[in-house]
């Protein structure tokens, strides 16, 4: 006879904080126009590289958030995060979500136009 509460629902499963991206270094400087460019092309192309697109969408609007209300976004829609920094994450079915890190923080070698 098994216990009521012995099967784990997306509640109880442990959650790993997240956290931004330790300071990086982009190959090549790049403008913020040109990070704005390339973090576009990449969540318009995010669902192709495999998952669900609402998953996609969690991680984007979380990418965007406050660190705060990232987690929570990601808590809701049951995005398991592997690494703090988003950039390894899986949805319940164990599907796996990489974000580089040019869509989660700036370079510190972004060029700074006056």
């Amino acid at each position: 006879m098994g216990c009521i509460g012995s099967s784990l629902n997306k509640h109880d499963r442990p959650t790993k904080k997240i956290r931004r991206p330790k300071s990086w270094e982009f190959p090549r400087p790049v403008t913020w126009s040109q990070l704005v460019q390339m973090r576009d092309e990449f969540w318009d192309s995010a669902p192709h590289h495999g998952g669900k697109k609402e998953i996609w969408d969690a991680i984007h609007a979380a990418a965007e958030a406050d660190i705060e209300l990232a987690q929570a976004i990601l808590d809701s829609a049951g995005v398991i995060v592997q690494k703090p920094d988003m950039t390894v994450c899986y949805d319940e079915t164990g599907t796996k979500y990489k974000t580089p890190r040019y869509v989660l923080s700036e370079p510190t070698n972004l060029i700074q136009l006056s």
